[in-house]
Order: structure tokens, then C-alpha cells, then sequence
């Protein structure tokens, strides 16, 4: 690692430096990060955090320069250039690149006309989610659980002047700088932190999102708390996350696995989890979408060549996981600090 320029704390690796974000955050609600977040991301960062960290970064060390003539993060296919600003060579070094980063769970994007078909169709939660949302232009946003960045890309788009993603999966980290290369000078950042790790002096985002996260946490009003400190006072939360059909005071807690995954630990019903938002000190709570999850919005791809949605349902019985569970249905929940 490389020592900062007071000599006594390590910086992020020059392929992801974050100084940028550093120097934008000092004159910002969030000026407490310039001082704290340097040793936290040096840390995440550290060699010993991932045993595929080194081979990362050469990677990113050696992505082809290519200039994009033209970038478009409206569209539901984040695009990043045209098929003609490089040559059939430098191209298939490009996928060759972005293929050794497998799996890519959330998109899709373009870069220079390769098509990463991800996992998800994360643009179908995007169209879902933006006519209920306050308008992102410049608004501080904090993303939660942004894996490689595509909705924190689609944030940009709409005009937010600083978008913070957090994750702490090293890959989907990496994937977002191999994007962010081609990219040039844009106000978002991909941190690999969990919520926990951020600084206690948060309390200065206009719009926080956690998207599928919820369910993973061990202590889901604990969640709750941890993003509402991370907002201004009127500030919006934009919470996306399973949910069940019930009553108020429905839950599930899955005894053992629930879809394959380990460690979802708590799935309430929409009343449930209003009345929790409440009980939080959230105000102006809505419940704004409800949708079952099919096997063409999350599915097995070229780009993500492991399980998916469909191997995870009860193949007599679409509407049960193989656990016998109900099958995913995900809601969208808008709330104010």
C-alpha cells in the first residue's frame, strides 16, 4: 500500500483513489469523511482483505485505452462508447478483461459495444422505483449495497452531485473501477465498506438507498437506524427489499436457507415493515411497489454463469422456493428522516 502525504496512514492503491472524493466531501455535511474514511478504505483495501486483490488491480492496470466518443447513463443499458472506438483486437482484450471479473450480478451495460448481460435486469427495478422517488438532481446520494455501481451509474444520470456506494465485496468493487476508467471525471465513488464501517458523522445525504440488503442484516431495526443516521433531517430513504404477504406483525424467518441464500434472516410483510420504518422515527412512509420476482428479470447469463432464480424455485411449485418457502415478491418502500 501507499503512504498518504502525512506518512503515517495508507491510501487506496492508485487505481482506486479516492482523493476526489475526499476533497469533495471537506467542504460538505459529510466533511468528518476526509479525515475517517482514508484508514477505512486502506484497510478494506489491504492485500491480505482478498487473495485475488493483486491480480484485481493488475487487471485494472492494463484495461486498453480507449476514448468513448459518447457515454449514456439514462438508458437502461448503461453505455459507456461506441463499437467503433477501437479496433477487433484491443475489443476482445477489453472482454477478455471484464469476463476474468465473472460473476456480474447487476446491469447491463455496454462498453464499446461488448453487452454485459447480467444476472439481473436491475433497469426493471429502476423503471419501477424512479416515478416515486424526489428527483435526484443535486442531491448527495448514499447507495448501499451498490455492488459494481449500476444504479449508483443511473443516480449520475439524473443529475445527483455526489453518489457514495458502499459494498464490501471486493469483485463488485473492482468491476465498478474497470468501469469508472473509461468514464473520466464523474461525482461517483464505490467504497468497499459495509454501512457499519462508515463514520458516525454521516448525517449528510439528501437520499439514501438500500436495495436488497435488508434481508441479510441479523438486526433489521438496526438497518433502519443505521440509514436514518445517514440522512439529513427530511431526507428520503428508498428501501427495497423481500417481503411476504400478511397482516401487520407478519414475519418469516427462515429456519435454514430461504431461495439457497444463507443468510436472509428476517422477510416481514409490507405492514410489518411500515410499522417498523415507523417505529424508527421514519415519517411520510409508502409502500409504492410490490412485485413478484420471475426467472427473466434474475437469471442464469453468459456474464453470470452460476444458480440463478430458477434453480431456486420448487420446480412443481413456481410459487414456493425449494425450501418450501413463498417465492421472492420484492417491495419498494419511500420514507422521510
Amino acid at each position: 500500500m501507499q503512504a498518504d502525504r502525512c506518512g503515517d496512514v495508507p491510501t487506496a492503491p492508485v487505481a482506486l483513489d479516492y482523493t476526489a472524493l475526499y476533497q469533495t466531501v471537506e467542504n460538505s455535511p459529510l466533511a468528518s469523511w476526509a479525515r475517517d474514511l482514508p484508514p477505512r478504505v486502506a484497510a478494506a483495501l489491504s492485500h491480505q482483505a482478498h487473495g485475488d486483490l493483486p491480480a484485481w488491480l493488475a487487471l485494472l492496470a492494463g484495461l486498453p485505452p480507449i476514448q468513448p466518443a459518447s457515454i449514456d447513463l439514462r438508458a437502461d443499458t448503461v453505455r459507456i462508447g461506441d463499437p467503433g472506438d477501437c479496433g477487433a483486437a484491443t475489443k476482445a482484450a477489453l472482454e477478455a478483461s471484464l469476463r476474468a471479473l465473472h460473476p456480474w450480478r447487476k446491469g447491463p451495460f455496454s462498453l464499446f459495444g461488448i453487452h454485459i448481460d447480467s444476472e439481473w435486469r436491475s433497469d426493471w427495478k429502476w423503471a419501477r422505483l424512479r416515478p416515486h422517488i424526489t428527483p435526484l438532481a443535486g442531491r448527495r446520494v448514499l447507495d448501499v449495497g451498490c455492488g459494481n455501481g449500476y444504479y449508483a451509474l443511473r443516480m449520475a444520470g439524473e443529475g445527483a452531485s455526489l453518489v457514495v456506494g458502499i459494498d464490501p465485496t471486493l469483485r463488485y468493487v473492482i468491476q465498478f473501477a474497470a468501469l469508472r476508467h473509461y468514464l473520466g471525471p464523474l461525482p461517483v465513488h464505490v467504497l468497499p465498506l459495509g454501512i457499519e464501517a462508515l463514520p458516525r458523522e454521516a448525517a449528510g445525504f439528501d437520499t439514501v438507498f438500500s436495495m436488497g440488503v435488508f434481508y441479510h442484516r441479523r438486526s433489521p431495526l438496526d438497518h433502519l437506524l443505521e440509514l436514518r443516521a445517514c440522512l439529513r433531517p427530511g431526507g428520503e430513504l428508498v428501501l427495497e427489499t423481500l417481503v411476504i404477504e400478511g397482516d401487520e406483525g407478519a414475519v418469516l424467518v427462515p429456519r435454514g436457507r430461504y431461495a439457497q441464500m444463507r443468510n436472509v434472516w428476517f422477510i416481514p410483510s409490507g405492514a410489518t415493515l411500515a410499522a417498523w420504518l415507523q417505529r424508527c422515527g421514519y415519517g411520510a412512509v409508502r409502500l409504492v411497489d410490490v412485485t413478484p420476482t420471475t426467472t427473466a428479470e434474475q437469471r442464469a447469463t453468459d456474464w453470470m454463469r452460476f444458480q440463478s432464480l430458477a434453480d431456486f424455485l420448487d420446480p412443481r411449485d413456481p410459487g414456493r422456493t425449494v425450501e418450501g418457502y413463498p417465492a421472492p415478491r420484492r417491495a419498494i418502500f419511500v420514507a422521510q428522516a
